[in-house]
């Protein structure tokens, strides 16, 4: 489960279960570092800096079109160094007796973070932040006030369903006209055990229609 960094989160679970892992997003991070920037250019330009190694090491990722494995290992190679690094020069300027300011209160929320912040390393399926999916939520986010109510709370939840497989049918660059069509025509016939079979990552039509 990747957020920001709201409290709640640390207290997160799915559908009853205790086992999720919580991790955090560097935009979040970065973004208190970008408004202290014009108070404080030395300390949230060096933060900004060297976090911007760690985006061009995805988006070469991205671009190269790299296997897990590789992505993986180009991530403990080179981008755990700069997080380490970081993280040392965090505790290096973290006062807790100084007054609060912006590059304070930057400072303190990353280095709070920082475990969390760096977990994309450890598995090449996770991202350096959650901004696909924000970009996802933004569909919702402009409709809403044109169907302020949802009928109820159940209501609402079924939205967030259907968005969060639509979303996730973009992201697996599948038509969603094609998809839902084609799992909604299925799904009376396919039995409860089988439903994970018709989610998009693992989805594979009978037959496509035009």
């Amino acid at each position: 489960l990747q957020t920001d960094g709201y409290t709640v989160y640390n207290h997160a679970s799915i559908g009853g279960k205790q086992d999720v892992m919580l991790m955090h997003c560097m935009a979040h991070a970065r973004r208190y570092f970008e408004k202290a920037w014009p108070t404080d250019k030395a300390l949230a330009g060096y933060f900004l800096k060297e976090v911007q190694k760690l985006y061009g090491i995805e988006r070469r990722c991205r671009e190269e079109n790299l296997n897990a494995d590789l992505i993986l290992a180009i991530r403990k190679e080179e981008a755990l160094p700069v997080l380490e690094s970081l993280h040392q020069w965090l505790k290096e300027q973290y006062n807790p007796n100084t007054p609060v300011g912006p590059i304070e209160r930057a400072i303190a929320y990353a280095l709070q973070r920082w475990e969390k912040l760096s977990i994309y390393t450890t598995d090449a399926r996770l991202q350096i932040d959650n901004n696909l999916v924000e970009n996802g939520m933004r569909t919702p986010v402009l409709g809403r006030k044109n169907y302020l109510f949802a009928g109820s709370h159940d209501g609402g939840k079924r939205f967030a369903i259907f968005y969060s497989i639509l979303e996730s049918a973009k992201k697996h660059q599948l038509n969603p006209w094609v998809y839902l069509r084609d799992i909604l025509e299925r799904m009376p016939t396919t039995k409860t055990s089988q439903l994970r079979s018709l989610l998009p990552d693992q989805w594979k039509p009978v037959a496509v229609k035009e």
